[in-house]
């Protein structure tokens, strides 16, 4: 079975962003970014809501096109639509089940690219199975939480923890099944 994987950036306070979307503070050169380009050739299928797709228009980004080339793209959105010719396939209904299905299927993991309120709908849904964090060292108060307004109490299992000569801490976590050993 595949993992949906939430790949992030996070700070150590819990934002992956400002609250306008931006990521000012987050450092974006060192070793920690190889590793992150290197992890993404690992996944083959992206899931993402609406505003992260469109976050990377102002990037190059081209609607209907993939951020990834080598991977499948699922944006979950009730309202964005794209012409025939899409490499995209949008998401407008029956999440859970499409989300399901797609760990389910055969094939490398699944990457949940942000944010924070999709993460969050998806943990309350016991749909996230490993955090990999990139944690920076810096702290904004206020912004976009890891997993938006979600509540939900979830355990985790370190499985490794990489410290970076530039501040940023990788930590890798499964999430804990109720059950599981």
């Amino acid at each position: 079975m595949r993992k949906v994987v939430y790949d992030v950036a996070v700070t150590v306070d819990g934002f992956i962003s400002h609250e306008d979307g931006s990521v000012d503070g987050f450092l974006m050169q060192g070793e920690h970014v190889a590793d992150y380009a290197e992890r993404l050739k690992g996944y083959g299928a992206v899931v993402m809501g609406r505003k992260t797709y469109e976050w990377g228009y102002p990037f190059g980004l081209v609607p209907g096109k993939r951020a990834y080339p080598h991977m499948a793209h699922y944006i979950f959105s009730k309202t964005l639509r794209f012409g025939e010719g899409a490499e995209v396939e949008v998401v407008g209904g029956d999440e859970i089940a499409v989300l399901q299905r797609l760990k389910e299927g055969e094939g490398p993991d699944i990457y949940l690219c942000g944010g924070g309120a999709f993460a969050g709908f998806l943990l309350e849904h016991d749909l996230v199975d490993r955090l990999v964090l990139k944690v920076n060292p810096i702290v904004f108060g206020h912004g976009i939480r890891l997993f938006g307004d979600s509540t939900r109490k979830v355990e985790l299992a370190l499985l490794s923890a990489t410290s970076y000569a530039n501040g940023v801490s990788l930590l890798r976590y499964d999430v804990k099944r109720a059950g599981a050993a």
